[in-house]
């Protein structure tokens, strides 16, 4: 079992728990396996394997996951929704864990994102944009963000379309209390590896124009990849993928 966290016995705390030590047996297996493979998929896009970030998806899952990532070694931690995010940093009070919020936010919830998440991922609107600006302001920071643009077309997934994207990151750019950090997107749930890949690489040109013809956008993350389809997104220039299966099973209701 790893001891990525733990110096000696003394500091392990109590005797795991039976649902915390099938966590850590369960990601002590496959987290090894993991990192393989994205060290493949990242040499075959070219670039160093620490190119690509890991977010450990506890969503789902109990704090038990959570511990047994941490014990791992993992840092990047993401739940779906801002009151699930301000309830775990409460319970996990790790000063080294980052929390990314990775769901969509409803404005009237803004001020738990603002409060919580070291990166939101999923900046949908810029009337959301404006909100989480205007809390921002009243608490004194700025919140890094993504913005997610709806690369597949797909009518039951959120963001801005491609056509949008350009000028919506023209006014977001503007926001005093945004740090616009980069482009998040999701891709169809499908076998055919094609389509998978044309989503990637759309939001990837998407971001490589916006650099260039956006005045203000300097953003360098491409959140993009699941468990599901994680190796072509970092073949098509991810730089952080989004894993819970994989790393902690299927998910149950957990609080």
């Amino acid at each position: 079992m790893p001891r990525a966290v733990y110096e000696s016995d003394a500091e392990r705390g109590p005797p795991l728990t039976p649902p915390e030590q099938a966590y850590h047996e369960r990601v002590s297996v496959a987290l090894p396996e993991l990192r393989r493979r994205m060290q493949d998929a990242a040499v075959r896009s070219g670039r160093p394997a620490d190119a690509v970030r890991l977010l450990a998806v506890t969503k789902g899952h109990p704090l038990a996951a959570v511990r047994a990532a941490r014990a791992a070694g993992l840092c990047d931690l993401a739940e779906n929704r801002p009151e699930s995010l301000v309830e775990r940093r409460g319970a996990f009070p790790d000063p080294d864990v980052r929390w990314h919020l990775i769901g969509h936010v409803q404005r009237r919830k803004a001020p738990d994102a603002v409060e919580a998440a070291h990166l939101f991922h999923a900046l949908d609107s810029v009337r959301l944009a404006e909100r989480l600006d205007r809390v921002a302001d009243e608490t004194g920071r700025r919140l890094p963000v993504l913005v997610q643009v709806n690369t597949s077309g797909e009518g039951s997934k959120g963001g801005f379309t491609v056509e949008e994207a350009p000028e919506a990151l023209t006014r977001l750019v503007t926001l005093p209390g945004l740090l616009v950090r980069g482009l998040m997107t999701m891709a169809p749930f499908v076998e055919e590896e094609e389509p998978v890949r044309e989503t990637f690489r759309r939001l990837r040109a998407l971001h490589e124009d916006a650099r260039r013809a956006v005045a203000g956008y300097e953003g360098t993350e491409l959140s993009m990849g699941m468990t599901n389809d994680y190796e072509i997104a970092i073949e098509e220039g991810s730089t952080m993928i989004r894993i819970g299966t994989a790393l902690f099973g299927e998910r149950i209701q957990a609080p």
